[in-house]
């Protein structure tokens, strides 16, 4: 008992030493200023965005004060720098940013930064000045907690408040270290290292990164996918769409401060490791197989970008917080490569599956991604590749196999191009409507697929995702509205929306213009595609997909056009659907995505973190524990050997070394959703051969 009231007294002692540190006062930081041409480009963004956007908005009072909700929430998400005095101050200005705006004036923005910035500064600067005179002596017996999102607090009403929070935010990354193994010296060191960086990157920003940050909370409020690209963002989005710079393939993007996994490049490193995950955050990246690992939390995302990228067949080594899991880090190494076209092209497999009568053949197709050559296509090279031309070989070769049906995989795939999309539909049906798209100035143009006669019709399954988007749902949505086949999985991305690029006088704008929208009318975003058949998954759709943007295009729906229904599917589904859960009730993989969906649920609903030591690690041996619990619940379901604990499941999880060479092989092993589709098929075969004998009917839906 005195042992612990020694250790809350030196704690308070503690507390009152950060807060005597001195004040960095506004004349020590640099105040940024606008660049002359900003203002005309800035009202030349507003002028665009009113008379180019899909919505149509018009800035004003309104917007003004969204306008400034999103910036203030751009600078500090965490509500840790900025005290209530400062957002009283400007709040004045919420209402007046439209006008100023339309002036070419934008002070307001450099104003908010300039406070934002210096009060980074001091906070970072006295954090700093603290770690170098020794590692923080913290009561981690003391029972408190750390909020984990502080997006309904209250700012702090004044520096002691802000120094309390401050406490226990350093307090958390302390125990957190802690529980990954470091010794004191080590984590004095690396934190040390963090917050100095911090600082530092605070001090390089300049007008370009205000005026971008700026300029974004202003697009954003007309929907996620329109930005402002400053001529370095310009360039670095060119380098990404030219695929010209090698890296790990992924997208990444900022939260609070860290960098997080946002999705995948098909075919690309990160995607063939297995071990970088949608969600997952980077906190460390390590150059080479022994190179220093570099802490980048706090840091800017082009920084942290660039730390990654670099010459192909080198080494990057990512330390990772997997998304759901107990907290603990992982680090993951990568061959870095450029993303080549043959690395995403379609390929194929054959699988055998029986329905309790009868065996069937069963062919499986995974596309990645929407791809043509438009090199090749633009010199008319007539060996060009292309999506529908691969699949196209791919379904010729699958029919001289003699395939009784076919799953066309398009799990996990992004999109691309919109003329692959519908020219793929031509395989599958005869000559009609694909998708239509309505445009800014309400005019609705409509792709046709040109064929007189698909090239495929036997039964079809088309297998989706929570990161199926675009392209994908075109095509899914097609093949659903003729009822040409099943759909199958989880409900898509929602994304049905078309960018395109105007031209500024610094930089360029990225504008949403167009949406998608089904030949049953109804658009495809926000909504995504809704399978006939679902299945479970460990995506979490409340965090990953359109509808976790707040600003996201609503759905809605327009006239159908005329279209054939090939198959009366309403009346097949009902029974594919039981005899589906008659499978999966008990099937130990599909229990246990259940459960680990459920698991990851619960946790996700956390508000606070403990930072009790002993809480903590008794947590994070729970979550270990159930874990290992639910896997060796399906490993023993299955005839396998159980884990004899969670270190050797763990060293299962993790011993693989990504590495790239060759499009990664289709197969069932550790797939359960693959192999349950092809049951399904197994399943509508017998009864689709009975249906296609009636001819399809032309209906306007």
């Amino acid at each position: 008992m005195l042992t612990n009231r020694f250790t809350a007294l030196f704690s308070g002692l503690l507390y009152l030493t950060i807060l005597t540190l001195p004040s960095i006062s506004s004349a020590d930081v640099e105040r940024l200023q606008p660049e002359p041409d900003q203002g005309s480009t800035a009202r030349e963004i507003v002028g665009k965005l009113e008379m180019l956007h899909y919505n149509k908005l018009k800035l004003g009072n309104d917007m003004s004060g969204q306008l400034w909700d999103k910036y203030i929430d751009a600078l500090d998400p965490t509500k840790s720098y900025f005290l209530a005095s400062d957002i009283s101050e400007f709040r004045d200005h919420r209402t007046l940013l439209d006008d100023e705006l339309r002036k070419g004036e934008i002070k307001t923005g450099f104003a908010i930064y300039n406070r934002y910035r210096l009060r980074v500064t001091d906070r970072l600067t006295n954090i700093v000045s603290q770690l170098e005179q020794g590692l923080p002596t913290f009561d981690f017996t003391r029972n408190e907690s750390l909020l984990l999102d502080r997006e309904e607090s209250q700012w702090p009403t004044s520096i002691s408040e802000a120094d309390e929070l401050w406490r226990k935010r350093l307090k958390s990354s302390v125990l957190n270290l802690r529980l990954t193994g470091k010794t004191d010296d080590e984590i004095r060191d690396l934190l040390t290292r963090r917050y100095h960086g911090q600082l530092k990157r605070v001090e390089q920003q300049n007008s370009d990164d205000v005026f971008e940050l700026y300029m974004n909370s202003l697009t954003q409020l007309y929907d996620p996918h329109s930005n402002y690209l400053s001529p370095r963002s310009l360039e670095n989005f060119n380098m990404s769409m030219s695929l010209s710079l090698e890296g790990i393939g992924a997208v990444l993007q900022l939260e609070d401060e860290y960098t997080k996994v946002a999705r995948l490049v098909a075919g690309g490193p990160a995607d063939r490791s297995g071990k970088i995950k949608p969600n997952d955050k980077i906190v460390a990246v390590g150059q080479d197989k022994e190179g220093e690992m570099v802490d980048v939390i706090g840091w800017r995302l082009d920084d942290v970008v660039d730390l990654i990228r670099g010459s192909a067949g080198t080494y990057v080594r990512l330390e990772t917080v997997p998304a759901g899991g107990d907290g603990s880090h992982r680090t993951v190494l990568i061959k870095r490569s450029k993303v080549k076209l043959e690395d995403q092209a379609a390929k194929k497999a054959t699988f055998e599956f029986s329905n309790g009568d009868k065996i069937y053949k069963v062919g499986v197709i995974n596309l990645p991604t929407f791809y043509i050559d438009f090199e090749a296509y633009r010199r008319r090279d007539p060996n060009y590749k292309s999506t529908t031309r691969d699949v196209a070989r791919l379904l010729n070769e699958l029919q001289e196999e003699g395939v009784d049906g076919v799953v066309l995989d398009l799990r996990n795939n992004g999109g691309g191009s919109l003329q692959e999309a519908t020219m793929l539909t031509d395989l599958f049906i005869d000559q009609g409507p694909v998708v239509q798209i309505r445009h800014a100035n309400e005019q609705i143009s409509r792709h046709n697929r040109s064929r007189s006669r698909a090239m495929y019709r036997g039964p079809l399954i088309v297998l989706i995702n929570r990161l199926s988007a675009s392209a994908s749902e075109i095509f899914a949505g097609a093949i659903q509205d003729y009822n040409r086949g099943l759909v199958v999985g989880s409900k898509s991305f929602g994304k049905g929306t078309v960018q395109t690029m105007a031209p500024l006088k610094d930089g360029q704008l990225k504008i949403t213009q167009s949406k998608f929208y089904r030949v049953s009318g109804d658009s495809t975003q926000h909504a995504g595609i809704t399978p006939d058949i679902l299945m479970p998954q460990l995506i979490d759709a409340d965090s990953v997909g359109e509808s976790a943007y707040d600003t996201a295009l609503p759905w809605d729906r327009i006239h159908s056009v005329p279209h054939a229904k090939y198959f009366n599917l309403k009346t097949l589904i009902p029974n594919l659907i039981s005899k589906h859960n008659q499978r999966t009730t008990t099937n130990p993989d599909f229990v246990y995505l259940r459960d680990h969906f459920r698991f990851e649920e619960d946790r996700a609903d956390r508000k606070l973190i403990s930072l009790n030591e002993t809480t903590r690690e008794t947590e994070r041996q729970n979550v270990n524990h159930e874990l290992l619990a639910m896997e060796n619940r399906r490993r023993s379901a299955k005839g396998l050997e159980p884990y004899v604990d969670f270190e050797a499941f763990e060293k299962s999880e993790s011993e693989d070394v990504a590495t790239v060479g060759g499009p990664v092989e289709i197969t069932l092993e550790d797939d359960p959703i693959l192999s349950e589709t092809g049951y399904i098929m197994a399943d509508f075969i017998g009864l689709y051969n009975k249906m296609s004998k009636t001819p399809p009917q032309v209906a306007n839906f």
